[in-house]
């Protein structure tokens, strides 16, 4: 239970002592200092172990005590300095320990943390630890946003339990560029399923008539999208995440784990095989009409939204906000902004005409599970599709064959537009020339938009590893701007300094 900025927790036995651990290792993040008191035999030592074993991954690790040298250090996922300050000469030594250097760089968890009071971090997580019949009692105290990281896994835990897996072996699998995080859960005697934590977030600022990026661009902003589309997917025998349970007001999911594998090979290379069996899935989704209401629940039906002028135009200023002061030092005069989105109003027209359906919207590399031992569209696994419009589909197409992660080179390129091509005018009536068309129209507009989304993940997210995919999405687009219907963009970017390859 928990009650303000207290949270209080009966440990029954050492494994529940272990498994207690085991979450605050999923709540820790780089820079906590976790500070354990409690009398000799209280499970400081048990908690701490259980935590580096967590953070490594590897329930057999070999955690020695501190005692005696003071500090041990751990390079894991995250960095983890384990401080047992018993025999501490003065507070002062802190500093000679380098605990500043590490608290910095990772997480310090600290036993006897009262040696070295004033020494340590005002904004630490307490937690203490006593004696309570035949178990412990572990109270923490951690100010926003430690004390709600800690309660969300304590709520995640608590789902678990309602799910049918009590005590069930928990760990970080990944995270992304969004507000996602997942887990692995590892159930007894059953295969490994994942945890979607998707916790609820504040709207953020209007930017467009008075609504949030989020929404005017379409982004799912809770779990019912993914249900629907997961669904949906699933009853046309796609490979989608069957979803055992889910709290729509939490953002928390438990969903099948369609497997590891990737369609790239160890050293990060299309799988060329991976991604021609992917191109032949979508044409097949492209064959079939998706409807744009699902019921998900008997009180909700998601109602897929379109990909409309106004998503399509916000994701494309991306370049005018961040791209061209980034690139040239200066920002786009306002004659550029004018003339940019007077083009794109344009190439936007030119898609009335488009082949629509539903499209995934990030259909690539990181999105897509290989399972080789099914059969057909089956080998494909798809997840990341709860922002899923219905728009031109030719998009999802430009996704895959101009993967935003990986390079697909020309030869590779060629023969999935010639698969897919190939697969659509098997299926019937087909305008290929339109849809090449509509295609040179929608790989420009997503390629702007990562142009433009790279560096606010660099400026404003603090997340430099994006911008390696820049001169790719960069040459991207040139082969885009080659289309005919694209020359007054071609030309713009030309004199905006946009296009050319970036060192």
């Amino acid at each position: 239970m928990t009650t303000g900025d207290t949270i209080s927790v009966f440990l029954k036995d050492e494994a529940a002592t272990i498994r207690f651990g085991e979450d605050l290792a999923l709540a820790l993040k780089a820079g906590d200092c976790l500070a354990l008191s409690g009398d000799l035999g209280a499970g400081k030592s048990s908690l701490a172990r259980a935590i580096l074993r967590a953070m490594a991954d590897d329930d057999g690790l070999e955690v020695p005590s501190p005692t005696f040298t003071l500090v041990q250090s751990y390079d894991l996922r995250i960095p983890i300095s384990h401080f047992d300050l018993y025999r501490l000469g003065d507070p002062s030594e802190l500093t000679e320990l380098g605990f500043d250097e590490a608290l910095e760089n990772g997480i310090c968890l600290v036993e006897w943390p009262e040696m070295a009071e004033g020494e340590l971090p005002v904004e630490r997580i307490t937690l203490g630890l006593e004696h309570e019949g035949s178990g412990r009692r572990a109270t923490i105290k951690a100010s926003d946003p430690q004390a709600s990281r800690i309660r969300r896994v304590l709520a995640i835990r608590a789902f678990l339990d309602e799910a049918g897996y009590p005590a069930v072996k928990r760990r970080f699998l990944t995270g992304d560029a969004s507000l996602r995080a997942y887990e692995a859960i590892y159930p007894d005697a059953a295969p490994r399923k994942i945890l979607m934590d998707w916790r609820p977030h504040p709207e953020g600022p209007p930017v467009h008539d008075g609504k949030p990026y989020p929404k005017v661009a379409h982004l799912a902003q809770n779990a019912y999208p993914f249900v629907a589309i997961a669904d949906a997917l699933r009853e046309r025998g796609f490979a989608a995440p069957e979803i055992y349970k889910v709290d729509y007001i939490k953002g928390i999911l438990l969903i099948e784990d369609l497997g590891t594998e990737g369609v790239l090979d160890d050293d990060g290379r299309p799988i060329a095989e991976r991604y021609r069996q992917s191109v032949a899935c979508l044409a097949h989704l492209h064959s079939m009409q998706i409807p744009q209401d699902i019921l998900v629940s008997p009180t909700h039906t998601h109602h897929i939204p379109d990909f409309d002028r106004t998503a399509m135009k916000m994701e494309v200023q991306l370049v005018l906000d961040w791209h061209i002061a980034w690139k040239r030092g200066t920002a786009p005069t306002d004659a550029e902004r004018a003339e940019y989105l007077a083009i794109w109003d344009h190439l936007i027209d030119e898609l009335q005409s488009a082949e629509t359906n539903l499209l995934l919207r990030d259909f690539h590399s990181p999105n897509i599970i290989w399972r080789e031992q099914e059969n057909g569209i089956g080998k494909v696994g798809l997840i990341d599709f709860q922002d899923a419009m219905i728009g031109p589909t030719a998009y999802d197409l430009a996704s895959i064959v101009q993967d935003a992660r990986v390079t697909i080179e020309p030869d590779l390129f060629r023969q999935l537009m010639d698969d897919y091509l190939s697969l659509r005018r098997a299926q019937g009536s087909f305008d290929e020339a339109g849809f090449m068309k509509t295609w040179a129209i929608m790989s420009a507009q997503r390629n702007c938009k990562l142009a433009g989304l790279w560096v606010r993940l660099l400026q404003r997210d603090g997340k430099p590893g994006y911008l390696k995919h820049m001169p790719r999405t960069l040459a991207y687009l040139r082969v885009a701007l080659e289309h005919e219907a694209l020359a007054p963009l071609r030309d713009w970017c030309a004199r905006a300094g946009i296009g050319q390859s970036e060192s």
